[in-house]
């Protein structure tokens, strides 16, 4: 007889056994989280072999990157491509900058002095005028009434009072013989007084008769521009009326007041007391144009607390009637002129641990040099040096960022208009300009996109004269400074 041999049961089979119902006890699910830990393993081999094809290939494409830039960081023979400029020798004039506003030297509102009906106009609006001008009539005929009243009062009252002087004459012989009492005569006396004094009253209303009607015809009291009209005719005015019937206002002459900071007050005064006329300038709001020139006039006599600041009057001639009262300007105070400074734009002067300095390149092997520099007075764009350069000396004004003492250079010819003509005087240079610049071996030059021109004596032959962007004179700061190429 044999016995049957049975295997003992498994670990799994038996929790199947006691846990029939647990789902994570059946076959079905065991697959399906193995076949998600599979394909999450395939995932993590795909990220990681991307990884390292990414790593291995970096480097070739950043490579490749800089090939295609090639221009910004230099050309194929390791040059930088710099904008240069060359220093000129000229005058600098300094000035004070303050914002004003246009003030008339009169303005007249013109108002009745008597009342009546408005009857004519004989002026336009906008018409300039004259001192003297017939400009309105007020209706005069209660004033012409009035004046023929008080005349024929004058006739009346003249005859009585010659009556009066004639028996004043012959009281005064019959009191001397004593006909009639010396009490008669003083009477007579006293009533050719009081004759002779309405006489004196009634020429008086004569002439304030004359007056109104004077004043019934409206002249203009000065030379000006007419503005707009307040009244029209057939109403009636009045003397106590608020409002005028027309605005006058003086257009040449026309001043400008403006304000300086009150450390500049030692500067304008030193020159006023001893007798120079400075020049002002009016420019427009954005100082792009140039309005006017005229002359400074006075110094107020005291300094504004609140704002630190004092107030200037120039006067200027406005014939060409650029200026109009109450409008914002921009004043140039001429204070001082550099005589035959050395020139350069402010964008090159740059500042580092040793103070300033700029880049100056060699025409003869075209490589960049770190010369120091002494700024003197820096005026809008420009800057004057006081040692370190000279006349011509070609200085980069764009492109130093990229630069270092020996690196060599591509020169291009800055086209940037920092050479507004900010002197009254002409400028002057004491070396002819340079040739040419040395031929870069890599391409032809080209004009960076947005550049502007710094022309003028000492300037590089063949760079074109940009117009300036800004009136003469004008402040720009570094505003205008070109961006680099792309």
């Amino acid at each position: 007889m044999h016995d049957k041999i049975t295997e003992a049961p498994t670990r799994s089979e038996i929790a199947l056994k006691l846990h029939p119902d647990d789902p994570t006890n059946k076959p079905g699910k065991k697959r399906s989280s193995a076949r998600s830990i599979g394909v999450l393993f395939l995932v993590a081999v795909l990220a990681g072999g991307f990884f390292i094809w990414r790593s291995t290939h970096k480097p070739q494409t950043t490579a490749a990157a800089g090939r295609n830039r090639g221009d910004r960081n230099g050309d194929a023979n390791g040059r930088v491509p710099v904008s240069v400029t060359a220093a000129q020798k000229r005058d600098l004039p300094v000035y004070l900058d303050g914002l004003g506003s246009v003030e008339a030297f009169n303005t007249v509102t013109l108002k009745s002095r008597v009342d009546g009906q408005m009857m004519e106009v004989r002026f336009k609006e906008g018409q300039e005028v004259h001192k003297g001008d017939l400009l309105a009539i007020i209706d005069p005929r209660p004033y012409e009434v009035a004046l023929a009243q008080a005349e024929a009062n004058l006739a009346k009252d003249q005859a009585q009072l010659t009556d009066a002087k004639l028996n004043v004459t012959r009281y005064s012989q019959l009191t001397k013989e004593g006909v009639i009492p010396e009490q008669q005569y003083d009477t007579q006396v006293a009533l050719a007084n009081q004759l002779q004094a309405a006489a004196g009253a009634d020429q008086a209303q004569i002439d304030s008769a004359k007056l109104n009607i004077d004043y019934s015809h409206i002249t203009s009291p000065i030379d000006g521009r007419v503005g707009l009209r307040l009244v029209d005719p057939g109403n009636i005015v009045h003397a106590t009326d608020p409002t005028g019937l027309l605005v006058i206002t003086q257009m040449q002459p026309i001043a400008v007041i403006f304000t300086l900071p009150e450390d500049s007050l030692p500067a304008v005064n030193s020159r006023t007391r001893s007798g120079i006329t400075l020049q002002v300038k009016a420019l427009s709001r954005d100082n792009g144009m140039q309005l006017a020139s005229g002359t400074l006039l006075t110094i107020d006599n005291q300094i504004d607390q609140t704002t630190g600041t004092f107030r200037l009057k120039a006067v200027f001639d406005n014939r060409d009637r650029a200026l109009w009262p109450n409008q914002f300007v921009n004043a140039r105070l001429l204070i001082d002129v550099k005589k035959d400074a050395i020139i350069i734009p402010v964008a090159s002067v740059q500042r580092g641990d040793e103070g300033t300095f700029v880049y100056r390149v060699k025409p003869s092997d075209n490589t960049a040099e770190v010369v120091p520099v002494t700024v003197g007075v820096t005026e809008g764009t420009l800057a004057s040096i006081e040692s370190g350069l000279s006349a011509n000396d070609l200085v980069v004004t764009d492109g130093q960022d990229r630069l270092r003492a020996g690196a060599r250079v591509d020169a291009r010819p800055d086209t940037r208009s920092t050479n507004v003509d900010n002197s009254p005087a002409s400028a002057k240079t004491g070396n002819p300009a340079p040739s040419a610049l040395p031929p870069s071996p890599s391409r032809p030059s080209q004009t960076p996109a947005g550049s502007q021109s710094f022309t003028g004596p000492g300037a590089l032959p063949g760079q074109p004269n940009a117009a300036p962007d800004n009136a003469e004179g004008s402040r720009t700061g570094n505003r205008n400074r070109p961006q680099r190429q792309q």
